[in-house]
């Protein structure tokens, strides 16, 4: 059977695109429209809620594709002292977030979904990785709340972009912390009976 797969990121997030383009593989973008906001999936544990979410994101796709495809459906949330920080929305509570998080840590969840859909197979795991926060200043908090960043990321935070030099360190996967993590895709390929680089090769060359 040939590896061939028309790859396809349910996801509108541009990190998870440059994501998957660094490591040589170009999806196609469909937006599953899934409300995250959903209080029967908001009322669930961090860990059980990203892979719920990833769950709906692909197989909302998966229903609009044909059977020559590889979905990759993701969703992320950062838990702090037990609880979901996903996107702050506002500068207020992005702010607040900010200073509960400065020099403490919590683990940044991401749940994926890849379903190949010429096999009629899924796979779903969760990657998780622990984030250390240092001592931002009020200043910085405020400067950072001001480009507009952190409103629509889960946690409030990226590694890949203006509050990188806050995280002083991590344990576990970088990529997963960014949004999709390359290591669980290339393990999920393989468990599949697919090859990483006929797929990173097909899709830059289609």
């Amino acid at each position: 059977m040939s590896d061939s797969r028309n790859v396809v990121l349910a996801s509108a997030s541009p990190s998870r695109k440059r994501l998957l383009e660094s490591s040589g593989i170009s999806a196609e973008i469909m937006v599953s429209g899934v409300d995250e906001e959903d209080p029967k999936l908001t009322a669930l544990a961090p860990r059980e809620m990203v892979i719920a979410l990833a769950i709906l994101k692909a197989h909302t796709i998966k229903e609009l594709v044909g059977n020559d495809h590889l979905i990759i459906g993701c969703d992320s949330t950062f838990e702090f002292n037990g609880k979901s920080f996903g996107k702050p929305l506002t500068p207020e509570l992005a702010t607040a977030r900010c200073k509960e998080l400065r020099g403490n840590f919590g683990y940044l969840h991401t749940g994926h979904c890849i379903i190949d859909t010429k096999k009629g197979i899924e796979i779903s795991d969760v990657s998780t990785s622990k984030v250390f926060f240092a001592d931002i200043t009020d200043a910085e908090i405020a400067g950072y709340v001001a480009t507009g960043e952190p409103l629509n990321v889960a946690g409030g935070f990226t590694l890949d972009g203006l509050s990188a030099p806050f995280i002083s360190r991590i344990e576990g996967d970088p990529s997963g912390i960014i949004g999709l993590s390359l290591p669980l895709l290339r393990r999920a390929i393989n468990s599949l009976g697919l090859s990483w680089n006929s797929l990173a090769k097909s899709a830059v060359n289609a």
